[in-house]
């Protein structure tokens, strides 16, 4: 592929080659949720002719989040992974904020500390931190140790858990 010379940047500066898009029942409420929980920083929205949000922007640490209220039955909850710099305190910050626990902070075989969170409007939040740098083979060898077999069922089971019983609450 060749590329011309002062050519149109095909990515936008701030944006990463995968942006999330959460379709919402409340974007407005959302928002807050994502700036008192996660210090996001609200770029831009848009109303529609109905007061309804037809287009959102936050930045949340180096990536943008796009949001906007949802038509009828299109809702559909979100999964997004969120790499931060002290896990235990932004998780603890989200639940302050409106945020359900779904999986308490855990520490995992592969080197990260894994939380997650439910938003008020029913997004599943991976809060993590990479506490360790580790190679195939020590990975290896955690991974079939009790207290991380013990660690990765837990994860496993409270997000069943969440998902399973989403239309009781």
């Amino acid at each position: 592929m060749t590329t011309k010379p002062n050519a149109v940047q095909p990515i936008p500066e701030g944006y990463r080659t995968v942006t999330p898009w959460i379709i919402s029942r409340d974007t407005a409420k959302l928002l807050d949720f994502m700036k008192e929980a996660f210090g996001a920083e609200e770029i831009d929205r848009v109303y529609n002719e109905d007061g309804t949000i037809g287009h959102a922007e936050v930045k949340i640490g180096d990536s943008i989040v796009m949001a906007f209220d949802w038509r009828g039955e299109w809702e559909t909850p979100c999964f997004l992974r969120l790499y931060v710099e002290d896990g235990d305190a932004v998780y603890q910050q989200a639940l302050v904020a409106g945020a359900t626990s779904v999986t308490e902070m855990t520490y995992l075989f592969f080197g990260d500390q894994v939380g997650r969170v439910r938003d008020p409007l029913g997004n599943i939040w991976w809060i993590q931190t990479r506490l360790e740098d580790l190679n195939p083979e020590k990975m290896g060898r955690r991974a079939g140790e009790k207290k991380y077999l013990d660690a990765m069922q837990y994860v496993q089971q409270s997000l069943d858990h969440e998902l399973r019983n989403r239309g009781r609450k």
